[in-house]
């Protein structure tokens, strides 16, 4: 199709990759107060925020270093022959502005933005920043009906609450979502859970409300297209939300994260699970976790952009579908 040439990535050819200033794999930005704001039909944001982190903190200048990373992209997706700038008009949002001295202002900031994304019809493409940030997201998303979700993380982000009672944590996202009717349980499915644990309350919370875990040894028990399989046919043809942590993948492949664990994806099968999302109606994504000061060389920040540009690859036949 003819895309508009505005919304068409810098070339490698015409400024070499290591030049100008970094956006989202070299796109335009245009902010919610520029005039082409409602053409944006996806749009790539930072929440360049880790308020609820619990123990390692630094995922807040993710977005800085996946923007960097993401000037590696090129046009076309080479597995799969999908050339997303030409199919949809995307952009770089710029960043959410958080409050780092005040949590619950954070999340009140966040949420005002994403509404008026929303509002403006541009399905959201965010990198994070920690998981708290995926609450603030679905409060905007989920206003008028609950949405399924497709989640790839070596945690389930389940439990009530941290440290005498604290509702909001990197560790309570999805909680709080089901207790508010964001997410339907029936229509949730969460992928690569594993590691030690201090107890069963998020598993016995997910049973009891309908939320599928696949735990990481299922997922290699039976493979990734069968689990996947599964995962969209519980997404169902509804409004499904993605959300993939980075620490879903081995810290072999993806050290830079502030809650590691053993035994997970490969990278190759980090790209595989996203390519097997084609088909499901996505109405919003994100990649959070990516933690720079436990990076090494890039490599974190490099495989998290990489996500990015296969869900954007998906992300933009599922509008066209729509369309």
């Amino acid at each position: 199709m003819s895309q508009d040439p505005f919304f068409v990535p810098v070339s490698g050819f015409e400024l070499p990759r290591f030049a100008g200033v970094a956006s989202f794999m070299r796109l335009p930005v245009v902010t919610p107060d520029h005039a082409r704001f409602d053409q944006v039909q996806i749009g790539l944001v930072g929440a360049p925020w880790d308020g609820g982190t619990t123990n390692r903190p630094g995922p807040r200048h993710g977005p800085r270093a996946l923007r960097d990373a993401s000037t590696m992209i090129r046009a076309e997706n080479g597995a799969t022959g999908v050339r997303p700038f030409e199919r949809v008009r995307c952009a770089d949002l710029g960043d959410v502005g958080p409050n780092p001295a005040d949590l619950m202002d954070s999340l009140i900031r966040m949420q005002t933005y994403y509404t008026r994304v929303r509002e403006a019809g541009i399905v959201p493409l965010t990198a994070g920043g920690d998981h708290l940030c995926t609450l603030p997201i679905l409060r905007a998303l989920a206003k008028d009906r609950p949405l399924g979700m497709i989640h790839f993380d070596s945690h389930t982000d389940l439990f009530h609450s941290y440290f005498n009672g604290s509702m909001y944590t990197h560790g309570t996202p999805f909680r709080r979502a089901v207790e508010e009717g964001l997410l339907d349980p029936a229509r949730v499915t969460m992928i690569g859970i594993r590691g030690s644990a201090y107890d069963r309350e998020d598993r016995d919370f997910a049973d009891a409300v309908g939320i599928r875990v696949i735990a990481i040894e299922e997922f290699h028990a039976r493979g990734l297209a069968d689990v996947m399989a599964e995962a969209r046919t519980r997404a169902g043809q509804g409004e499904t939300y993605i959300s993939y942590d980075i620490d879903f993948i081995d810290p072999a492949f993806a050290p830079g994260t502030g809650t590691p664990e053993i035994g997970g994806p490969n990278s190759f099968q980090a790209l595989q699970v996203v390519r097997e999302l084609a088909g499901v109606r996505i109405v919003g994504a994100d990649v959070v976790e990516v933690s720079p000061p436990f990076d090494l060389n890039g490599a974190t920040a490099y495989l998290g952009a990489t996500v990015m540009f296969e869900l954007l690859c998906v992300m933009a036949e599922s509008i066209r579908a729509e369309s």
